[in-house]
């Protein structure tokens, strides 16, 4: 399954159970590119136990206002609706890994 693309219609019903990992992004942010493969494969890894969305930041205004989104990529860890962890910047697949 590939990542899920999350728009601010559908990005509470997406996250609103369970544990869901969102990706913040932009298609020209260098650091965006780096994080994007690693996000994939963890929509791979946790088909069917954890979310994993990307919302396009500049599609996206709403949402980036709503979750306070400074610099991207920001990454952030929802459990049942709830933020539970944010990452800015660039990090390692195992520090996603770790909290999930």
């Amino acid at each position: 399954m590939s990542t899920q693309h999350l728009t601010t219609e559908n990005f509470d019903k997406a996250i609103s159970t369970g544990k869901s990992l969102v990706d913040f992004w932009a298609s020209w942010c260098g650091p965006c590119k780096m994080v994007s493969p690693i996000i994939e494969e963890l929509s791979v890894e946790y088909e069917g136990k954890v979310t994993v969305a990307k919302v396009n930041t500049d599609e996206e205004t709403d949402l980036v206002m709503r979750f306070g989104i400074q610099g991207i990529p920001t990454v952030i860890l929802f459990e049942n609706g709830v933020e539970i962890n944010r990452f800015v910047g660039v990090r390692p697949k195992e520090i996603y890994q770790a909290e999930l």
